[in-house]
Order: structure tokens, then sequence, then C-alpha cells
């Protein structure tokens, strides 16, 4: 099995302000929606990819993004939640916060999009068996969420806690961003069946039931093959760490809609010295993650929709 999934999470301008401790200007606040996705699909279109685009529910509140998104599924991509309100916190919830967040934003986006979604990914990647048994019970076939990178991992948990440390200090607000249970990073790689008393990040549930497909990291090394690093890494780096996934049966290719913004043509200057990847074009990312797909469709791997993927790993076991 050679499989490769790409997939685009839609997390608004003000997620990622609220990483950072920020305010939004109201002139930015669609700004992934009006400008980085219709360069997402045309890339897609460009290189014959069927991708996943995980939707936060209360956006597609927004008419123009349920357009947005129902064009999306005329060009053969699917859609998946990415919860409704994305809450960074959604794993220290209770039971029925949680089970809310879930069950809206499907019910949301069926009516947006007028096909239900199958599969889920939880804000900030954290995940634990509480969400994985509220999944199971709403019916979704797969989740995409367990992220075991060090590389990531590692700066992510500096980045929040030095903002925290600077709250305290008065000096500007905390992250509403988490870090997730260390035990994720001895968490499979590959596609597994997670287990519901042995812990998420093991694999021993049932054949069959809900799949978890990793985000994607390479072989050895760990490092996260993901639109950031994609992209930062410029079209020869790119191949360099798409030719690291080769071997792996599914890969799964995360990005997010930022991933193909532009500081300057998009007006985000002033969230550029917070994202590194701002410091580079659009039409340069698109580049770099146009590389490294062809990389992988060079080594036989045969693009599908994460969907697709779940339900060939489910039908090999």
């Amino acid at each position: 099995m050679r499989l490769a999934a790409v997939s685009v999470d839609l997390d608004e301008i003000p997620c990622y302000a609220a990483i950072h401790g920020l305010d939004v200007p109201a002139t930015s606040a669609h700004a992934i929606y009006e400008r980085a996705v219709p360069r997402l699909a045309a890339l897609f279109a460009a290189h014959a990819v069927p991708a996943t685009f995980f939707a936060i529910g209360e956006d597609v509140l927004h008419e123009p993004v349920s357009r947005t998104l129902r064009e999306l599924v005329a060009a053969g991509h699917e859609i998946a939640s990415h919860s409704q309100s994305h809450l960074y916190d959604l794993t220290r919830r209770d039971r029925a916060t949680i089970r809310r967040e879930v069950a809206e934003s499907l019910d949301t986006l069926e009516r947006a999009v007028g096909v239900r979604p199958r599969g889920f990914r939880a804000p900030g990647y954290t995940i634990t068996n509480e969400v994985f048994s509220v999944l199971r019970e709403l019916g979704l076939a797969y989740d995409s969420s367990v992220f075991p990178c060090p590389g990531y991992y590692a700066p992510k948990a500096a980045v929040i806690g030095a903002l925290r440390l600077k709250s305290a200090l008065g000096r500007g607000k905390a992250s509403r961003s988490i870090v997730d249970d260390p035990r994720v990073l001895g968490a499979p790689v590959d596609p597994y069946f997670p287990g519901d008393r042995e812990g998420a990040y093991w694999s021993r549930g049932p054949r069959g039931g809900l799949v978890e497909l990793p985000i994607g990291v390479t072989r050895v090394a760990r490092l996260p093959f993901i639109g950031t690093s994609v992209a930062l890494a410029g079209e020869r780096g790119a191949r360099l760490l798409a030719r690291q996934m080769v071997g792996r049966p599914v890969v799964v290719l995360e990005l997010h809609g930022i991933d193909l913004s532009d500081a300057r043509d998009d007006g985000l200057g002033w969230l550029a010295p917070h994202q590194p990847d701002l410091a580079h074009t659009a039409d340069a990312k698109a580049r770099a993650i146009g590389a490294a797909i062809e990389t992988l469709r060079r080594h036989d791997y045969r693009f599908v929709t994460t969907a697709e993927a779940a339900d060939a790993f489910s039908a090999a076991r």
C-alpha cells in the first residue's frame, strides 16, 4: 500500500492570533477563506490531488464560507470536521462539551455542503480517549490528530511557556493553545486502531473500528512532514523531506490554510513576526508543496482523500 493523503486545516486568522495572544485587525479576519483557499484549490487542481479540508463549524455560518466549501466538494475534495468552535483546550473540557463540539460541527457542515463528514481532527492536534470515545459514539470513521513529533512538540511547549511567562509579567496575553500529553511522542507513526482502555496512543483497538491516521513524520529522525516544514524548506528541501517519507504505507501531509497565505498581499504583516512561514511568498510556498507532492508521486504514491485512506487501511486489515 502506497497512499498519500493531503489535508488542510482551515483555521482562520483569529486562531493564530489566539495562539500568540494577539488582537486581529478586522480586515484580516477572513484572509484564509478569501485568499488562501483559492490558492490551495488551484495548487491541488494543478497536481491532480483530491484533498481533505478540515473545517470549523462556526466559520461555515458565514455564507461565503459555505459556498467555498460546496465548490471544493464539487471539485472532488472531502470536507471533514475540525470541531465547531476550535477550542484549543477541548481535551480539558467535560464530555458534554466535547460531544457538543463534535456533533454540532457534523450537523453544521452537513447542512452547508450536503455531505456528512466522516473524519475529525482535533484543534492543536490534542486527542484523548474521551474524544475518541465521542468520535466512535457519533459514528465517525477516522481521526487524524496524533502527531508523534519531538521536533514539533518541544518548540510548541517552549512558545506556550514563554507567552505564559510574559503574560504573568504583564507583557501581553497568554496563548490559548495547550501542550499535548507527552505520551504522544511514543505513538505509532503509521495508521492504527486506537484502543479504549489502553490509551489513545496505542494500537490496541478493534480492527475495523475507528482509524487513526497520524500526522506525517519522517523515518528515523521523525521530522515534521507538514505544510510549515515543507514550505520553509523550499523546493529542494521539500523533495528531501518527501523522500524521507517513502516506505510509509500511508503518508499524511497536513497543511494549514496559512501555508498559502502571503503577508504582503493578504494584509498579514502584523502576524508575520509570529509566524515564520509568512516570511515566504505564497508562490514560493506553493512551489515547495508541489515539489513534495510530485516527489511522492514519482515514488508510486497514489493520492486519495483522508477518508479513502482510512477505508483502504481498514479493508487491508
